[in-house]
């Protein structure tokens, strides 16, 4: 399975964002250039987890981004609930013609499943728990 650009980078910019101290505030155009990724991509992608409440924007002279609630309660599998479209194949009728008899997509479901289930053992925090390395790669050390 593999994800969107959108929930990558949205996953990426939720891990920068937790590697900030506390309360600390930081730019879309920071978080866009550690990942080198489009500002208009960025901005959408802030956006919706800023609607989804993952991020907290704070406008004005001394605004910008940060976390919208605490990393260890940021639960991988919610957030791609949230923002992944998670249709792995298209079974409609006007579609595809076998999809009344196809097992296929039971499969496929239950596969996604287990994929979600996995990821909902993961927060953000853990993705930065004794991870050193990150926090260089990210200049936060």
């Amino acid at each position: 399975m593999q994800l969107t650009n959108f929930t990558d980078f949205g996953l990426r910019a939720l891990i920068y964002l937790a590697s900030l101290p506390k309360d600390e505030l930081t730019s879309i155009t920071i978080v866009t250039e550690t990942f080198d990724v489009s500002r208009n991509h960025m901005v959408k992608i802030i956006n919706k987890l800023g609607q989804e409440g993952y991020v907290k924007t704070v406008r004005g002279k001394n605004g910008g981004i940060c976390l919208g609630k605490p990393a260890q309660q940021i639960i991988i599998g919610d957030v791609i609930r949230s923002i992944e479209p998670l249709q792995v194949v298209n079974c409609a009728p006007d579609f595809c013609h076998i999809t009344s008899a196809c097992r296929l997509k039971s499969a496929l479901a239950k596969a996604k499943q287990a994929f979600l289930d996995e990821l909902d053992n993961y927060t953000i925090q853990d993705m930065l728990t004794d991870n050193s390395e990150l926090l260089i790669l990210l200049k936060r050390v």
